[in-house]
């Protein structure tokens, strides 16, 4: 096995490259568009509420694999053609928005409605108390579900290969093709998946640690 990841080593760093560059980028896109729609599910415009609802609806409830073959491929049908990284990533981005918005939405709901009444009475408004007084601990409450979603992720951009992007679970295709070694190949790549999943979550639990300290 070794001389076959020797073998591979160019092209699996890489594809490493590529499926981090995937993964944190969808996340940082999904945390920002699923705080958005949290907040449009707290809203108290019912049209505002019923789309985020939806949104959320069509996206959790759909296969990740559906969603990233209807944008590469069906979108074309329509005259809209995105080549194979920028579609994977906003399939990926759109999928975790709709989970990601859920941990949110639960974070800011666990936050004392004590907290919202006295920096009311201090004279905030609703966004200075929101981003000031609400945020930050509701951030701290959703953080390991959102670090679970953050490693779900990760593990979803091996999806991207359904439409040629040349990253890990992509790389252990051709490779396994070319040299008949498919279960070695296959392991590798699994073995760079735990290691990556792995990191991130000692960076949860370092993070998670780090905030709870702060906070009491």
């Amino acid at each position: 096995m070794l001389d076959l990841f020797l073998r591979a080593l160019p092209l699996l760093e890489k594809a490493v490259l590529v499926t981090l560059g995937l993964g944190l980028s969808a996340f940082f896109c999904g945390c920002v568009l699923g705080l958005l729609i949290a907040l449009a599910r707290i809203s108290p415009f019912r049209p505002l509420r019923w789309f985020a609802f939806s949104y959320v609806s069509i996206f959790r409830g759909t296969p990740l694999l559906i969603q990233i073959l209807l944008i590469y491929f069906g979108l074309p049908s329509y005259g809209i053609v995105i080549s194979p990284i920028p579609s994977a990533l906003l399939a990926l981005s759109l999928f975790a928005a709709a989970y990601l918005s859920e941990n949110f939405r639960s974070g800011i709901m666990a936050v004392e409605k004590g907290q919202w009444e006295a920096a009311w009475a201090m004279g905030m408004g609703y966004w200075k108390t929101l981003f000031r007084i609400v945020l930050p601990q509701a951030f701290r409450i959703a953080l390991p579900p959102v670090g679970s979603r953050l490693i779900g992720l990760m593990k979803d951009t091996s999806l991207a290969s359904t439409v040629t992007v040349v990253e890990l679970t992509r790389v252990a295709e051709q490779l396994g093709a070319a040299t008949f070694r498919y279960m070695e190949m296959f392991l590798i790549v699994g073995a760079i998946y735990w290691f990556i999943n792995q990191v991130l979550t000692i960076l949860q639990t370092w993070l998670e640690s780090h905030l709870s300290k702060r906070y009491t």
